[in-house]
């Protein structure tokens, strides 16, 4: 059985979705749950799902693509409840559904700068707190896209291709600090925003059909592969990545 009892952990991103369902699932395990997205009501949303259920959580506005922001919450995370142990970054935003030649360099920028940079400012200060706190561990949310190419998305898939790469180097250099640093790849995923976006379309019934299971993963499986990789249960596993695609990759 998982246990988290008496664990910090922040999870950037957790406003809704893929995040919200990590954070909730950290909490039921026992962890005091540091929720954090770009917009604050998203996150005392969440920090109310948590408490009603009767979690500990507070909440924090952040950009992850400033890292005064991002300092400045571990620093509050650690002054607040006296550590770090686990750490999800989990904040970033979706494709542009342009071309390469299509793209401009503001929209390109923008997605590394969040993708990318983001998980590695979230890093740079985590890592320290974490190791301070007597080690734990890091997930970094990465995507099918990190793994292979999807169409008309070239900044997304570079960013992600890079968020595994970094997840690999933390990994390395961070293991002796006692911080094991994975990666998660989740496929296509059913959440509120997907159902929004893909209305009308055959866009998730294309996907199912090309999926092994012939579904779409829900943001609760995702959440339990993250909860694993950061508990004791994977207690030999850092620098690696988990895909989470119902057989997708294969």
């Amino acid at each position: 059985m998982i246990d988290l009892g008496g664990k910090v952990a922040l999870v950037t991103g957790a406003g809704s979705g893929i995040g919200r369902a990590i954070a909730l699932g950290l909490s039921r395990q026992g962890a005091a749950v540091a929720v954090s997205d770009l917009v604050l009501d998203s996150a005392e949303a969440t920090v109310g799902a948590i408490q009603a259920a009767g979690g500990t959580a507070r909440a924090h506005a952040v950009d992850v693509a400033d890292e005064d922001a991002v300092q400045r919450a571990v620093e509050g995370i650690v002054e607040a409840w006296g550590g770090l142990h686990v750490a999800v970054n989990n904040a970033g935003v979706p494709s542009s559904a342009q071309s390469l030649v299509e793209m401009s360099a503001q929209a390109w920028e923008r997605v590394l700068r969040v993708d990318l940079t983001g998980t590695f400012f979230s890093m740079k200060h985590e890592l320290p707190a974490i190791r301070d706190s007597g080690g734990g561990a890091v997930v970094n949310m990465a995507s099918a896209a990190g793994l292979f190419a999807i169409p008309r998305s070239p900044a997304y898939v570079a960013s992600k291709h890079g968020v595994i790469g970094l997840t690999k180097a933390a990994a390395v250099d961070h293991a002796a600090d006692g911080i094991r640093v994975n990666a998660l790849a989740p496929g296509m995923t059913r959440t509120a925003t997907l159902e929004e976006v893909a209305a009308g379309t055959p866009m998730i019934a294309a996907h199912e059909a090309l999926t092994p299971l012939r579904r779409l993963g829900t943001a609760e499986e995702i959440a339990d592969a993250a909860i694993w990789l950061c508990s004791d249960e994977a207690s030999y596993v850092t620098g690696t990545v988990l895909s989470v695609d119902g057989g997708r990759r294969a």
